[in-house]
């Protein structure tokens, strides 16, 4: 199956990670010409306006003429899709940390009885 166009929706706009680089310079909502960019990024400057053009297509980025420059800032509003969607996997993420936390407050419990000469509650070290 073909890959949709980069300039249908913002979820294959940013699937480029030279665009969420992009993205990225401009998330201070800053104005940036495209001078500033590419500093920002250290791209050469037909890729970053290449980019630009494409997050503007799908409204990521806006630009307005300031004399002789092209001025970009984010909207970041079109990103909230994609916040919609991945939030839909955050309860993974919490439940991971969760169980991390008990490792971590287990172990450090383990370490203050041994050091008081407590016995560790089981025979094994869990990992």
């Amino acid at each position: 199956m073909a890959r949709a166009a980069t300039t249908t929706d913002v979820f294959n706009a940013i699937a480029e990670p030279r665009r969420r680089e992009i993205i990225g310079a401009l998330v201070d909502g800053r104005e940036r010409a495209v001078g500033d960019v590419v500093r920002i990024v250290r791209m050469p400057q037909p890729a970053v306006s290449k980019h630009l053009g494409v997050l503007r297509r799908v409204g990521v980025v806006t630009v307005v003429k300031r004399g002789q420059h092209r001025m970009y800032r984010l909207n970041a509003a079109e990103l909230k899709p994609v916040h919609d969607w991945v939030k839909t996997f955050e309860k993974y993420w919490t439940h991971q940390i969760s169980r991390i936390k008990e490792r971590a407050e287990q172990r450090a419990a383990e370490s203050i009885g041994q050091a008081h000469g407590a016995k560790p509650a089981s025979g094994r070290h869990e990992d």
